[in-house]
């Protein structure tokens, strides 16, 4: 059993984890970073110079910054610096508007901005700006985590100077999770404690009701909601769970002003972890607590696999938020923790290696591959179908397995993060 100092201690890591997100936070995050460095520097720069690592840059390349209408890191680079508020988080951008759009655009074209690739950087999470204005400068830094700040200088002056230290603002205290513990947890903590949950269904849900009455990026939940699709599919739960995720990730990807709820750094995840969950829920009639407790069963199991993967690698983040997602839906359909050791086993089997090349409009269909998988695996789960010890990656043990499997994302693809990255650059 948990200890109440535990459970606490998760509670507190969920907090900080499962957060609000306006747009792809890559960008978001240099955004972040340069509204920081305009504070510390206490006037708008004359000139600002942004180095990434290439997984920040990659992922931060061809994807819609909100309000905008454009793609890609200047805008969001300039917005930061004219109008963000480094008090947001991952909402940096929130006050922006249609003349400071026009303002961006004038920074952009007067070629103040100088954005590159941070040589010999082994963090992968890396973001590094510096603006100067007059005679004084200024500097800060991101890493391990999207809104953990590790250096900041004015002048001659550090203000600040730490380790970065892994994924930067990991919890320590709520002891070595594992699948059984993350279970546990979410079926015996008192449910007051875990009900702010529920903002991830308001507020995701509500961006897939939005983007079903736009157009947005390649308008993949939206298309899948029409009548030819529905004389092919079907309407059923199966089909409105991956049109209701793709379309919060059609707004999203495509900039968007609509907030979703992030999980460990990710848009997209914290969509994946919560939408299939809910459509499911409200299909079945589950009750409020179930609810919540699924939704906490799958969210945190993503912070889980997240903490041995690391935020940012050349595994797409919807494998591991897919799994999440599996796991609440076989708790609704019934299922105790050996069903979702067997639903984690099944996704683990099925789509590891699909890569992450970058945040851009088309991840609404890799959601849509994962979260068709997450289902696949809770219905083969309660019928106790499991891919066994003897098949590829697979071990006897869950935690092994989830171990196989962020291993190969983290280490075994470090290679494959790199020819992507060339291939995407060449392009441009």
């Amino acid at each position: 059993m948990l200890t109440p100092a535990e459970r606490k201690a998760i509670i507190s890591l969920i907090k900080r984890e499962v957060v609000p997100a306006i747009g792809c936070t890559e960008p978001m995050a240099v955004a972040l970073c340069t509204a920081r460095v305009r504070e510390t520097l206490g006037t708008l720069p004359e000139r600002i110079d942004v180095r990434l690592s290439a997984n920040i840059l990659k992922n931060a390349m061809g994807v819609g910054i909100p309000g905008t209408g454009m793609i890609g890191l200047p805008i969001a680079v300039a917005l930061g610096a004219i109008v963000g508020r480094s008090e947001y988080g991952l909402e940096v951008l929130k006050d922006a508007d249609a003349d400071a759009v026009e303002q961006g655009k004038r920074y952009i074209d007067e070629k103040r901005i100088a954005i590159s690739l941070k040589p010999d950087i082994e963090e992968k999470l890396y973001i590094e700006v510096e603006a100067a204005a007059g005679r004084h400068t200024a500097k800060a830094v991101i890493a391990g985590g999207h809104t953990s700040f590790v250096y900041l200088q004015r002048d001659d002056q550090v203000l600040m100077d730490k380790a970065a230290g892994g994924d930067g603002d990991a919890a320590t205290e709520e002891g070595e999770l594992t699948l059984r513990r993350v279970y546990d947890f979410a079926m015996t903590t008192p449910v007051e404690e875990i009900e702010f949950i529920l903002d991830s269904m308001r507020l995701n849900k509500n961006a897939a009701e939005r983007a079903f009455e736009g157009d947005y990026g390649h308008s993949l939940g939206r298309t899948l909601r029409s009548k030819r699709e529905l004389d092919i599919m079907g309407d059923s739960i199966f089909s409105r769970i991956i049109a209701y995720t793709a379309a919060a990730c059609d707004a999203r990807m495509a900039g968007a002003m609509i907030p979703v709820m992030s999980n460990s750094g990710s848009g997209n995840q914290g969509i994946t972890a919560t939408l299939p969950v809910v459509v499911y829920g409200e299909e079945c009639g589950a009750s409020r607590e179930q609810m919540i407790r699924a939704l906490t069963l799958s969210h945190l199991t993503v912070i889980y696999i997240k903490q041995s993967l690391g935020r940012l690698s050349a595994l797409c983040g919807c494998v591991v938020a897919a799994s999440g997602s599996s796991c609440g839906i076989t708790y609704l359909m019934g299922g105790g923790y050996d069903e979702v050791s067997m639903a984690v086993k099944n996704m683990i089997a099925n789509i590891t290696g699909m890569i992450c090349d970058g945040a851009k409009p088309s991840c609404a269909m890799k959601l849509a591959s994962g979260v068709s998988t997450a289902v696949l695996s809770a219905m083969l789960a309660m019928e106790h179908r499991c891919v066994s010890e003897l098949e590829g990656i697979v071990d006897r043990d869950v935690d092994r397995t989830i171990h196989n499997l962020t291993s190969i994302g983290r280490d075994g693809m470090n290679e494959t993060d790199r020819l992507i990255l060339d291939i995407m650059t060449s392009k441009c």
